[in-house]
Formats: C-alpha cells, sequence, structure tokens
C-alpha cells in the first residue's frame, strides 16, 4: 500500500488496517515456525506497511 493511499483513509481505517496486517503477521510467524513460508519477505513488508501507516497516522494527529 503507498503512502498516498494510506493518507486518503481516514484514522479509523487507518487502524483497522493496521489491525489486520499484524493479524496477518502473527499467522506467518506461526506458519514460519513450522518451516512452511512460500513468502520469507511478506513478514518484512508487512512490518514496513505496519510501520508506514502508524507514521502517517501520527503525522495527522500533528496535524490537528
Amino acid at each position: 500500500m503507498k503512502a498516498s493511499e494510506i493518507r486518503k483513509k481516514t484514522p479509523d481505517e487507518c487502524r483497522k488496517e493496521i489491525e489486520k496486517k499484524r493479524k496477518r503477521l502473527r499467522e506467518i510467524s506461526f506458519i514460519s515456525a513450522s518451516s512452511k513460508v512460500s513468502n520469507s519477505k511478506e513478514a518484512a513488508n508487512l512490518r514496513r506497511e505496519i510501520a508506514r501507516i502508524i507514521t502517517i497516522l501520527k503525522e495527522k494527529k500533528n496535524e490537528e
């Protein structure tokens, strides 16, 4: 998800997106523990997306 797409969303939508991505990250961590990961970069990408969303939420909060 690009930063411009995130900026168009409301803070509540962003928080829901963070929850969804964190849930997926937990699933990936359990799958990787059993060594059945098909995409090893997915966890890193999810962490980056979560950080990007959090950063934009903080920017929006500071603007208000």
